[in-house]
């Protein structure tokens, strides 16, 4: 072997010693980093002997990663419902809960039994009053939390759309950046990396198909085909609202819907084949399980207008009359019963400070002439009328007043406990697959040893050419 062609056989595989100790540094210093795929220094054998460059490759386990994203977006949805109900259900109390109102409507019964025992007492009356308008509070306050999480919900699906929009863009860039950087002979890993993280910040808004278009394009697609950039992104709209209120939906038109290019996705649902992410989540929750449970809200309303409406339970009282509640001093309208829990008010003829009487409560609603102060029959009729079991205009069992909230309250807490369930099996897989993804990544131990193998390499050539070096200055002392 000819002295140039060890100097050049050395030299090379110094300098690929040298690029693979920063290839390892880079794997070793990022092992951990969100997005980093493992880099790999590729060599080949050059034309004089030796080593030769060829790049460096970026290795990824595309199955892993697609796994572990639609688990992502699996989680990123239970997480938005789970986290709801669990506010929601905070805000109304649980069974047993004074301040609820099963609470307030048991507290009730309990002041009718009092003045019942002694219908003379003004302070007792008073009392039932109080429990009146306490259980008009709480359903308004039931209301009010309801409409609060469609609101945030509908804030929600704002966020998400601005997202979408955004990362799209920095798709579409770093698809450039990528393009360019393989055209020029540059290591595009880098701009990889950042467009992968970039990718996963969508997968928990929607879940998600990456293709490789070459060249270092990649387009994305839904799992139902729609397109979210291939070449061009796609672009998302949203219109939120600043209030929401229980009778505005989708249907109405007084909420919106997700459009794509300008045109709506779908006119029944809202977002049409987006589905499986925090996004859908965001609208079953405003435009379903939310207005499922204001439905039941409201039915308790009416049941308990209707409970005190009747001749039968108030002889004073005749067709189209009021009875102890109302509906925003009205009688109950069957076609008018979205959002009655916010309008739920007290009959303003048995409150002094609107001009009434308390001696109505004794007497009755519409009476015009005081009874016997120790007449109790009207307090004991609307006692009864409060624990009768009657089903709801929506149809079920039978309850009585008390038997329905409570039933309501069970019912939010049976949709919090099933959707922390589900988000417990769906965080642990998803904790399984982001581990089999990093154990598929870099391997910390294995790259201290490649890098005890790249120290001796780089000392062997070293050795070499300084035997080169004290051959040279032999032959020319000679």
């Amino acid at each position: 072997m000819a002295i140039s062609s060890a100097f050049n056989i050395a030299s090379g595989g110094l300098t690929a010693s040298a690029r693979m100790a920063e290839v390892v540094s880079s794997n070793l210093s990022n092992a951990l980093t969100d997005g980093y795929g493992k880099r790999e220094l590729t060599l080949s054998s050059g034309i004089l002997g030796g080593v030769k460059i060829d790049g460096v490759s970026r290795l990824v386990d595309t199955g892993a990663l697609r796994e572990r994203r639609n688990a992502e977006a699996d989680v990123g949805a239970q997480q938005r419902g789970a986290t709801a109900l669990s506010q929601l259900e905070q805000a109304f109390g649980p069974v047993g809960d004074t301040s609820g109102v099963a609470g307030r409507i048991a507290a009730l019964e309990q002041s009718l039994i009092s003045a019942s025992s002694n219908p003379a007492s003004e302070q007792r009356l008073q009392t039932v009053l109080s429990r009146l308008e306490d259980v008009t509070t709480a359903m308004r306050s039931d209301s009010d939390a309801i409409q609060t999480q469609r609101q945030d919900a509908d804030k929600a699906i704002a966020s998400d759309v601005e997202t979408l929009n955004t990362t799209l863009k920095q798709v579409e860039k770093l698809n450039a950046d990528v393009t360019r950087l393989i055209g020029s002979g540059n290591d595009p890993s880098a701009a990889i990396d950042a467009r992968q993280t970039a990718i996963d910040k969508i997968t928990s808004i929607v879940p998600l198909t990456e293709i490789d278009r070459g060249r270092g394009q990649v387009a994305l697609y839904t799992k139902s085909g729609v397109a979210l950039i291939d070449g061009s992104p796609a672009t998302f709209g949203f219109s939120p609202v600043g209030t929401i209120v229980a009778d505005m939906t989708l249907a109405s038109g007084a909420l919106a819907g997700v459009t794509l290019n300008g045109d709506p996705l779908d006119l029944g649902n809202g977002y049409g084949r987006m589905k499986g992410g925090s996004l859908e989540a965001a609208f079953v929750l405003r435009d379903q399980t939310l207005t499922g449970l204001q439905t039941g809200l409201d039915e308790m309303a009416a049941d308990l207008i209707q409970r005190f409406e009747s001749s039968s339970t108030d002889p004073t009282l005749t067709v189209g009359d009021p009875g102890l509640f109302t509906d925003r001093g009205a009688a109950f309208d069957p076609l008018d019963i979205g959002g009655l829990a916010a309008r739920l008010t007290v009959n303003t003829n048995i409150e002094p400070a609107q001009g009434g009487a308390l001696s109505r409560l004794r007497d009755g609603v519409n009476a015009t002439v005081l009874g016997p102060v120790g007449n109790n029959a009207q307090i004991d009729s609307w006692l009864g009328a409060l624990q009768d079991p009657v089903a709801l205009i929506g149809g079920g069992t039978a309850r009585s007043a008390v038997g329905h909230a409570s039933d309501h309250i069970n019912t939010v807490g049976r949709l919090r406990l099933d959707a922390e369930e589900t988000l417990g099996f769906e965080t642990a897989r998803f904790d399984s697959l982001k581990t089999a993804e990093l154990a598929g990544g870099v391997d910390s131990d294995q790259e201290l040893q490649n890098l005890l193998r790249i120290e001796q390499s780089y000392a062997a050539n070293a050795r070499v050419l300084q035997t080169l070096d004290a051959m040279m200055s032999r032959l020319m002392e000679i």
